[in-house]
C-alpha cells in the first residue's frame, strides 16, 4: 500500500474518530437538558448525504464533504443559518430557551471531550508502550549547535546540564524548549571544561524560527558518512556510504561539526580529504559546489543511542498523560506567536500538513500519538473567540451572563455569517499553502 494511502487513511480514521466524539461533547448535554437535536452528522451533507437515517426526533448522517461535522440543534443560531426557525416563537425544546448557564456547558462540551480525550489518549500510550528518554550521559562528545546561538555563548561540544534552573527530563527536548517555552537560562560544560549559565534573550524563540533553526543543538555526530548525493562533487571523487573522514586540509576531525564549517567555508575551493575505509586510508581533493556542498549526510545523531524505558502503571500514566497534554497545549499555544511572521504565514497548512504528522507505514502508538495531539490542537483552535466556532457561541454567552442582556439574534446572524467566510477563507489559504508546496518545493 502506498504511503500516500496509508496516511490518508489515518487521517480520515482519526478525523472521524474526533469529530464524532467532539459533537457528543455538544449533543450529551443537549439532551440532558431536554434541547431537541434535529442532526447529527459526521463531515458536511451539502445538498446531499451519503448516508442518513432518522432515530427519535434526530436524523443522524454521514456527509459528503470531509471538512468536519456538526449537531444541528433547534432554535440555536449555527452554520445551518436557518433564519426560518429562528423567526418563529421560542419553543421550550429550543436551544434559546434555556438558561444561559445550560447553553454555555452546551457549547463547552465539545471542547473539553476533544481536550481530555487528548490528555486521555497520551495517558493510555505511556501505559500501553511507556516512554523513552535519554539523559546527556548518552551524548559524551556534548551538542553541536547552531550558528545562530554562538552569540549566547553556546559552543560545539557543550553539554547541556540544566534549563531554567532544571535538569531536563529528555535531553532532546532541550532544543523545542528553546524555541517555543521561553527558556531564559541554560547551563552546560563546555569543551574545556568549564561550566557556565548562559542567558537567553525573550525574543529567542522567534528569532531561531524567523532563521529556520529549528534544532538549535543537537547531539554531535561522527564523521562517518551515511550516504552520497547522486551526481554530487562527493560521488565523483569517489566517497562512499560508511567512509569515515579522517582529516581535512591536513587537519585532523572528529565531528561533523568540524567538518560542515570547512565545507560551508570553503568558497568553491578544493579540499583535500583523507578517508578511512574498511581500515585503510585514502587520499582525495574535492571542490564543492555553487552552494559550498559536496553532496554527503552523516549518519543520525542518534545511532548508537541508548533510551531509557519507563513503564507506567495505569495509577502513573493518567497524571502524566496529564501533564504530557498539557505541555502539548502550552507549546503549541507559544508556537501561535509564530504565525504573525512572514515565514509563520508560510507555514499555515490544511489537510496535507496534517496527514504529514502519520507514518508512512501503519503504527498504532504513532496514529494515536497523532490523533492525541490534533484533539488537543481542535480543542484550543475551538475554543478561539471567533463567530461560526465554539468560542465565538461562549464569548457571547459569557456577555449575556455578565451583563443579563442578550446579543441581538440579527447581530448574532451576522456575527455568524462574518465568522464563516472567515473561517473558510483561512481553509482555502491553508490548504493553498499544501498545495503550492506539493507543486513547487
Amino acid at each position: 500500500m502506498s504511503p500516500i494511502l496509508v496516511k490518508t487513511i489515518q487521517l480520515f480514521l482519526s478525523l472521524s474518530i474526533l469529530i464524532i466524539l467532539h459533537e457528543l461533547g455538544h449533543f450529551i448535554p443537549a439532551k440532558l437538558f431536554k434541547t431537541r437535536v434535529e442532526k447529527f452528522f459526521l463531515f458536511f451533507d451539502v445538498k446531499f448525504a451519503l448516508f442518513k437515517k432518522k432515530i427519535g426526533g434526530t436524523v443522524y448522517g454521514i456527509g459528503w464533504l470531509p471538512l468536519g461535522g456538526y449537531v444541528k440543534i433547534s432554535g440555536m443560531i449555527d452554520e445551518s443559518m436557518d433564519k426560518e426557525q429562528m423567526a418563529q416563537p421560542p419553543q421550550p425544546w429550543e436551544f434559546r430557551s434555556k438558561p444561559a448557564w445550560q447553553r454555555l456547558i452546551i457549547m463547552l462540551g465539545g471542547v473539553t471531550v476533544n481536550l481530555f480525550l487528548g490528555f486521555f489518549i497520551y495517558a493510555m500510550i505511556l501505559f500501553v508502550y511507556g516512554s523513552n528518554k535519554v539523559d546527556s550521559s548518552e551524548f559524551p562528545n556534548g551538542f553541536e549547535v547552531a550558528n545562530q546561538i554562538e552569540q549566547f555563548g553556546f559552543q560545539d561540544g557543550d553539554k547541556v546540564l540544566k534549563v531554567d534552573g532544571k535538569q531536563p527530563e529528555n535531553i532532546l527536548d532541550v532544543s523545542r524548549m528553546m524555541i517555543v517555552r521561553g527558556v531564559k537560562t541554560v547551563e552546560v560544560e563546555h569543551p574545556d571544561g568549564n561550566t557556565a549559565v548562559l542567558a537567553l534573550p525573550d525574543t529567542l524563540g522567534t528569532y531561531l524560527f524567523k532563521q529556520g533553526v529549528m534544532q538549535p543543538i543537537i547531539p554531535r555526530r561522527s564523521t562517518v558518512l551515511d550516504s552520497i548525493v547522486p551526481d554530487s562533487p562527493a560521488m565523483k571523487a569517489g566517497l562512499q556510504a560508511n567512509d569515515r573522514i579522517v582529516s581535512i586540509n591536513g587537519k585532523a576531525i572528529n565531528h561533523w561539526d568540524e567538518f560542515s564549517r570547512v565545507v560551508e567555508n570553503g568558497n568553491q575551493q578544493p579540499i583535500n580529504f583523507v578517508i578511512e575505509r574498511n581500515k585503510l586510508t585514502d587520499t582525495m581533493t574535492i571542490t564543492p559546489d555553487a552552494d559550498n556542498a559536496i553532496g554527503v549526510y552523516s549518519t543520525s545523531p542518534l545511532a548508537g543511542v541508548e533510551f531509557e524505558k519507563k513503564k507506567y502503571s495505569f495509577a502513573e500514566a493518567l497524571p502524566a498523560g496529564i501533564e504530557y497534554g498539557y505541555w502539548t497545549l502550552m507549546d503549541y499555544v507559544s508556537s501561535m506567536k509564530f504565525i504573525f511572521t512572514k515565514k509563520g504565514a508560510t507555514e499555515v497548512g490544511g489537510f496535507g500538513t496534517i496527514a504529514k504528522l502519520f507514518p508512512d507505514t501503519w503504527n498504532w502508538r504513532n496514529f494515536w500519538h497523532s490523533t492525541a495531539f490534533i484533539s488537543i490542537i481542535l480543542a484550543f483552535m475551538n475554543i478561539l473567540p471567533i463567530p461560526a466556532l465554539d468560542g465565538g457561541h461562549v464569548m457571547f454567552l459569557l456577555y449575556e451572563i455578565i451583563t443579563g442582556r442578550k446579543p441581538n439574534e440579527k447581530f448574532l446572524e451576522y456575527a455568524q455569517m462574518v465568522g464563516f467566510f472567515l473561517l473558510i477563507a483561512l481553509l482555502l489559504y491553508a490548504n493553498g499553502n499544501d498545495l503550492y508546496k506539493a507543486i513547487f518545493d
